[in-house]
């Protein structure tokens, strides 16, 4: 029995479809895999459906720096809030909770965490003011400055409404009427969750594991 020798067009076919095989099996396996689907159970704020992207926005920090809200807080579970040091009730006792919360946590935890306060209030809110504030609460915690304009896009962008003044006994006591939730954005930089005024420490301390954990 006669058999035909591959020829050297067969060969180079052969060897070609070989290549394209082990490189698209490399491709397949390089490739990232889908991002999980969120998962709200377990977590006390409410679910936001759909999620809301986390804003385009560049402030200045309390140290002078430039601060892109996305670039800075890539891979990290991020938690938004909009508000003033002069605040008399929502802002200071959602900061207490939160800084409360993290200090039962662990740091495999509470290094995946980052909180960012942005004020609606930078006559009043310097950069001074602000550190002083936060650092009441946490160290940790950020504190942004921006002009007028980028904190009304950012609302927008945040389907937030705006803040309104409303005046005081004099040209520096007036308040300012803000949203009064704190936004969790996931490594996704998705907003899935939003919490309202009230959540309690331990609430917080159980969201804020589960969504480290689940990002």
């Amino acid at each position: 029995m006669f058999f035909a020798r591959p020829s050297r067009i067969d060969r180079l076919a052969r060897l070609a479809l070989r290549t394209v095989s082990l490189a698209l099996a490399l491709a397949l396996a390089c490739r990232p895999a889908a991002p999980k689907p969120f998962n709200p159970d377990g977590l006390s704020g409410p679910q936001i459906v759909p999620p809301l992207p986390k804003p385009e926005l560049v402030l200045t920090s309390t140290d002078g720096r430039q601060f892109d809200l996305k670039k800075e807080t890539e891979g990290y579970v991020t938690l938004l809030f909009f508000g003033y040091t002069n605040c008399p009730d929502v802002c200071p006792v959602h900061m207490a909770n939160i800084a409360g919360a993290m200090k039962r946590l662990g740091p495999e935890i509470t290094n995946r965490i980052k909180v960012v306060f942005v004020t609606v209030d930078p006559a009043r809110d310097t950069p001074e003011v602000m550190r002083t504030w936060l650092d009441h609460f946490d160290p940790s915690f950020i504190g942004l400055r921006g002009d007028s304009a980028s904190i009304a896009s950012a609302f927008t962008q945040l389907r937030l409404g705006q803040t309104v003044h409303e005046p005081g006994a004099d040209t520096t006591s007036y308040t300012v009427g803000h949203a009064a939730i704190v936004l969790a954005f996931s490594t996704d930089n998705l907003a899935h969750v939003v919490y309202p005024f009230g959540i309690r420490q331990a609430d917080w301390s159980k969201d804020l594991t589960l969504l480290v954990k689940r990002s």
